[in-house]
């Protein structure tokens, strides 16, 4: 178990809280919505509650701090020197890629995305009145690979947007170095802008290094718009603050305007606070919260393997969730959510709602204390014993 200063192991109740993921049947294990089980960092927290000690909750202004916080983070960690004035606060990603399309395409255009993959990537174009194109990543049968022949041929005339999700979620690729290069220079060519969401961008493990596609070059630098924030890596995802990293200035007025136009520029005074004690703060607990992860992964592929031999599953390069391929069941995706929920109590997300390349997979979310996790695939070995 942990040996960490911090106690991962901890079993916290969040059946009371008002938990999105923990809000359904008591019987009912939630290893599906992407946020962790595990207690934020105390210096997070303590900032947080220096604010409310305070008295006071009312408009608060981003201080010069809070952008130098992820500056300085992006900086150490990825070698990549960033601008404060490249920083668009933003409410969360999913809304930054929503105004991404607003402001970069117009209504008819194309915009390609690389399923499977998280689903409001569909939502945000769709809702908006843009074209979905796929370019179904190639699954080699251990791992996703990006089809860049497949990505050609999809690009006409109405392309003009392709957003990218770098550590892939749900696939749970590190994209290399090579990858991006191949991915990006296409795109230049094109006169497509790349839009990266690597929210999970920190949460790499040994042996893979994530590279930020922008910081490649100056000529990527100036067609992408990157989106990084705090949320999956510390545990502050309800926090809803976010970056959009703009280096080009034109592009950047041109989001600015969406921003401007629906009145969402306002930070909440906690996401403020939260958001810089994390990148200031946070690093001691984020290395082991990543070693605990990783580790859940080993154990995780351990007993799929042993016990569940059914199930395909292979490490994922980073994230805190697993890609878990039940096809061999012979069983539709709708039966086999079913029989997780139904026999063996526990809730995943369904790989239809990735879109293609999902039926017959699931996700699981392995951001959770170890007694928790192995709970869980017991259950899922439970379930599939019913086929």
């Amino acid at each position: 178990m942990s040996r960490s200063k911090y106690n991962f192991d901890e079993v916290i109740d969040r059946k009371s809280s008002n938990s999105i993921k923990w809000s359904g049947n008591d019987d009912l294990l939630p290893m599906w919505i992407a946020d962790m089980d595990f207690k934020v960092a105390d210096e997070i927290l303590e900032a947080m509650k220096k604010t409310i000690d305070h008295g006071i909750i009312g408009y608060d202004d981003r201080p010069d701090s809070f952008y130098e916080s992820i500056i300085q983070w992006v900086r150490t960690r990825y070698n990549w020197e960033i601008k404060k004035e490249w920083l668009v606060f933003t409410p969360g990603v999913v809304s930054g890629l929503s105004i991404s399309v607003n402001a970069f395409s117009k209504e008819g255009d194309k915009v390609i995305i690389q399923p499977p993959v998280y689903p409001p990537f569909y939502s945000v174009i769709e809702n908006n009145n843009r074209i979905v194109e796929e370019n179904s990543l190639k699954n080699n049968g251990n791992r996703y690979e990006i089809d860049i022949t497949d990505l050609e041929n999809k690009i006409d005339e109405k392309t003009k947007m392709v957003i990218i999700c770098n550590p892939h979620n749900p696939v749970g690729r590190v994209w290399q170095r090579e990858e991006l290069e191949a991915f990006g220079d296409l795109c230049i060519k094109n006169n497509i802008i790349m839009v990266s969401d690597d929210i999970h961008c920190d949460l790499a493990f040994k042996g893979h290094k994530y590279t930020p596609l922008a910081s490649i070059s100056d000529e990527f630098a100036n067609n992408t718009i990157t989106f990084m924030a705090p949320s999956k890596t510390f545990n502050i995802a309800g926090l809803f603050a976010s970056v959009a990293i703009i280096p080009n200035e034109d592009l950047r007025k041109l989001y600015n305007g969406i921003i401007e136009n629906i009145g969402i520029g306002h930070t909440n005074g906690l996401s403020i606070v939260g958001f810089e004690a994390a990148y200031k703060y946070g690093s001691s607990w984020f290395s082991e919260v990543l070693k605990y992860i990783e580790d859940n992964a080993d154990f995780a592929v351990d007993y799929i393997s042993k016990n569940i031999p059914e199930v395909k599953v292979y490490k994922p390069e980073g994230t805190f969730l697993m890609w878990l391929d039940f096809s061999s069941l012979g069983k539709t995706s709708e039966e086999i959510d079913k029989l997780l929920i139904n026999k063996g109590k526990v809730q995943l997300n369904d790989g239809t709602t990735f879109g293609i390349g999902g039926e017959g997979f699931f996700r699981l979310n392995i951001g959770c204390p170890r007694k928790v996790l192995e709970d869980g695939l017991k259950r899922i070995r439970k379930a599939v014993q019913q086929v």
